[in-house]
């Protein structure tokens, strides 16, 4: 199974944490009885979707199903994680984003594999680096450099 969440810059909405984790909830409820059936108690517990579940509900919700029994291998694909907004804040959009990441890696589920795409910025490269087993760089490629 495959999750894919893109921060896009021109969309406010897709700058969000709450729409990075509620777009992998549907996502894997659309693929998983179980997942669904989690997502379902969810909806519940906020009167039948009259209420917006907070972003821990949510992420504690995909934790959830991440940890099903017997699911095959999920792919999550965070695309983009530099354009999550770095603005001054309590706690900004992009840590938010990282500490999730972080979160994530830390279940050490062997079932799960973490992509994220970005540019090289500091704060990313920092909170990133040393949780990935595999990094590519396309920053210095001359293809990279010519479409940018």
């Amino acid at each position: 199974m495959t999750t894919y969440f893109y921060f896009d810059f021109k969309d406010a909405n897709k700058q969000q944490v709450s729409s990075l984790l509620a777009s992998f909830v549907a996502q894997l409820s659309a693929k998983s009885n179980a997942c669904y059936n989690i997502l379902s108690a969810l909806y519940s517990e906020y009167d039948g979707g009259s209420q917006r579940p907070s972003d821990e509900a949510l992420m504690d919700c995909f934790v959830n199903m991440l940890k099903v029994e017997g699911q095959p291998i999920i792919y999550i694909i965070i695309d983009a994680v530099d354009e999550c907004p770095n603005s001054a804040g309590v706690v900004r959009p992009r840590g938010r984003v990282l500490q999730i990441v972080e979160k994530l890696v830390g279940l050490q589920l062997g079932n799960v594999r973490i992509c994220t795409t970005s540019r090289p910025e500091a704060d990313i490269r920092a909170s990133l680096g040393p949780l990935a087993s595999h990094t590519v760089s396309l920053h210095e490629q001359e293809g990279q450099m010519k479409h940018i």
